[in-house]
């Protein structure tokens, strides 16, 4: 994309009521615009960050063998009614009429729907395990709205819903849930620690939240720190194998990692005082498994291999992909801007053009543009007639992960320079090249 055809609407200023970096950020970078308390358009560069965390999303919970569909985003009451929530959920819950005076609502979860769907299509036990689910916006209307897409009242969320026979077969895909969920951290650049949590609004006794540590976290965590050496790499996993998911489970559990609503202070002083940590923590994601509490009072029963009907054992799994985006810039920023992961970067390599109009430096530009993108790359050119510390400085702030610089100086010796973002380490080389390291760098991401 040539910057000077691009709609990138940057804030000289701070807005004084942005009280966190990642909310800072996004306003100033042009990703984001309040329309009201909590509610935000997204901008086309904050769109690009939302849309490459969506595609990693699908993309791991497929490999999972999870299916996706869309549900709407208003709901019946009367489902809510049936399964007993909705006079139970509270005010977060936006409650509205249609001109036929039916009570609906805005939907803040949906194992309601999800319920409904499965009982109308799915009557015997030969159909199971299943596992569907969508990416889809919600709407809780909290209280007090604040740190921008952080705690918003509308968010887009992936809500996937499984169901199965028994609690083994339930259990088994909240294990493989938990595995998919690591992958899908991972591969935005992210550690995000699975802690026992609570259940809260959608029921349950198991439960785990998945959450990143930053000082701005809204909950406070109590962890082993050999926790933070777990990673999950590249090995390969066999979703179906119940041995395999329950070991991986095992592995990212056993140590102790809680949130504030579940610490055991017993508990957490039989690790070794030196191990023991507290921190603030982001939640990005959370699974459940709550049984038969939808299944039994809305009637999602199943025919058996011994010929009887019992209601199906559930789970929900989350992630909040808007919020993802406000947690990897808190885990990704330093006082100049944004430094995106590869991975989710909007632009992967920014092109600045030191003196728009010479000759020399247009065509060197153009043909890196022209050559990043036959590498199926996603540059940004800026081509503004701008002095060039205004366009570092869009650059930085923006996050461009790697940053190619060209100047008349540098190509009368045949080079440009390559910046990394992360670590501020420039290198000077053919314009060919430079072409060949971009390409390296995200080969496979």
């Amino acid at each position: 994309m040539r910057l000077s055809r691009y709609f990138l609407p940057i804030l000289k200023e701070t807005p004084s009521d942005a009280q966190i970096a990642s909310h800072r950020l996004m306003l100033r970078a042009g990703m984001i615009r309040q329309a009201s308390a909590g509610i935000y358009s997204w901008l086309p560069l904050g769109y690009k960050v939302l849309r490459r965390i969506e595609q990693i999303v699908h993309e791991e919970q497929q490999r999972a063998g999870h299916i996706p569909l869309l549900m709407p985003t208003i709901q019946s009451a009367d489902l809510w009614r049936e399964s007993g929530r909705y006079d139970d959920y509270g005010q977060e819950m936006l409650r509205i009429r249609d001109r036929h005076d039916r009570d609906m609502l805005y939907g803040p979860t949906n194992e309601e729907l999800i319920t409904d769907i499965f009982r109308s299509h799915v009557q015997s036990y030969k159909d199971l395990p299943l596992t569907l689910y969508h990416i889809q916006w919600k709407f809780r209307d909290e209280v007090r709205p604040r740190f921008g897409v952080m705690r918003g009242r509308e968010f887009l969320m992936k809500d996937g819903y499984n169901f199965d026979l028994t609690k083994e077969d339930a259990l088994h895909s909240y294990n493989r849930h938990l595995v998919s969920y690591l992958r899908t951290y991972e591969r935005m650049g992210l550690q995000a620690i699975p802690m026992r949590a609570d259940s809260g609004p959608i029921g349950g006794d198991d439960t785990h939240e998945f959450l990143v540590l930053a000082d701005t976290g809204e909950s406070e965590v109590f962890y082993d720190s050999q926790i933070t050496d777990l990673k999950f790499g590249d090995r390969a996993i066999d979703y179906d194998s119940h041995d395999a998911c329950r070991a991986v489970l095992e592995e990212f559990t056993s140590r102790y990692a809680r949130t504030d609503e579940t610490h055991d202070e017993a508990e957490f002083a039989k690790v070794p005082e030196e191990r023991r940590r507290t921190a603030r923590g982001i939640e990005v994601g959370q699974i459940f498994y709550f049984g038969t509490k939808y299944s039994e009072p809305m009637g999602a029963t199943v025919l058996g291999p011994d010929g009887t009907r019992s209601p199906v054992h559930m789970g929900s799994h989350g992630i909040g992909v808007s919020r993802l985006v406000g947690a990897l810039i808190e885990a990704n920023h330093d006082d100049k801007g944004i430094i995106w992961p590869e991975e989710v970067a909007p632009f992967q390599i920014g092109i600045v053009n030191l003196k728009q109009g010479d000759t020399d430096a247009d065509a060197a530009c153009e043909g890196l543009y022209q050559g990043l993108k036959s590498r199926g790359l996603d540059p940004l050119y800026d081509d503004r007639e701008e002095r060039a510390g205004a366009k570092f400085a869009t650059m930085d702030l923006v996050g461009c992960p790697w940053r190619i610089t060209v100047g008349p100086r540098g190509l009368k010796n045949g080079v440009v320079e390559l910046t990394s973002r992360r670590t501020g380490e420039s290198e000077e080389m053919s314009p060919e090249a430079a072409l060949d390291r971009c390409a390296q760098i995200f080969a496979g991401v």
